[in-house]
């Protein structure tokens, strides 16, 4: 789901907040063969959201050895640079599910931010200083969405009460979101 839809659709009446899960959170190099196999599961989403870009990996980049590095740096930029977080997590998005690029790679990332708008110098430097903290976000946030249930990405709460866990349509996820607003303003 985008968030530009939904904000279309409700206005400020919903605030997204993007939180870390790691699909990768230990360093690997698996098998690139089985890796390019399951990037074909990508396919689905892909038929689902027309304004997402989903390719199967098609390059000879190696994939992504953790989802620390990327979920750090989308951190670092939300954090000091939050003008850009929204364009910064959606260019991550795209450089891996669109372009197969390897987004556990530092020189990536900072090219992603100059894509964005940032300074790289300022970028790394930025990143030398805070990654152990952001680090520690990062991991936090997964184990708190493990200790809470979540098993798929994406998974979206909504209320801090409601998981909606795997890929939806966004008219689905325009139903609850419908529903649980009504709810408030009922009981309000």
């Amino acid at each position: 789901m985008r968030v530009d839809q939904v904000k279309r659709h409700f206005g400020d009446d919903v605030a997204v907040e993007w939180r870390s899960f790691l699909l990768r959170p230990e360093p690997t190099t698996p098998n690139q063969e089985k890796f390019v196999a399951y990037t074909q599961s990508w396919l689905r989403p892909a038929e689902a959201e027309p304004l997402a870009t989903f390719r199967p990996w098609a390059t000879n980049n190696p994939q992504p050895e953790s989802s620390i590095p990327a979920q750090v740096a989308a951190k670092l930029v939300a954090a000091y640079a939050p003008q850009y977080a929204e364009a910064y997590h959606r260019r991550l998005l795209e450089a891996y599910f669109g372009e197969n690029r390897t987004i556990s790679d530092g020189e990536v990332l900072a090219a992603l931010a100059v894509e964005v708008g940032l300074d790289s110098g300022q970028f790394f430097e930025n990143l030398r200083e805070h990654q152990a903290a952001l680090t520690h976000q990062v991991i936090a946030e997964h184990n708190s969405a493990i200790e809470s249930g979540v098993t798929a990405v994406p998974t979206m709460v909504l209320d801090d009460i409601l998981p909606i866990q795997g890929a939806q349509d966004f008219e689905s996820y325009k139903t609850w979101i419908t529903k649980l607003r009504d709810r408030r303003l009922q009981s309000s």
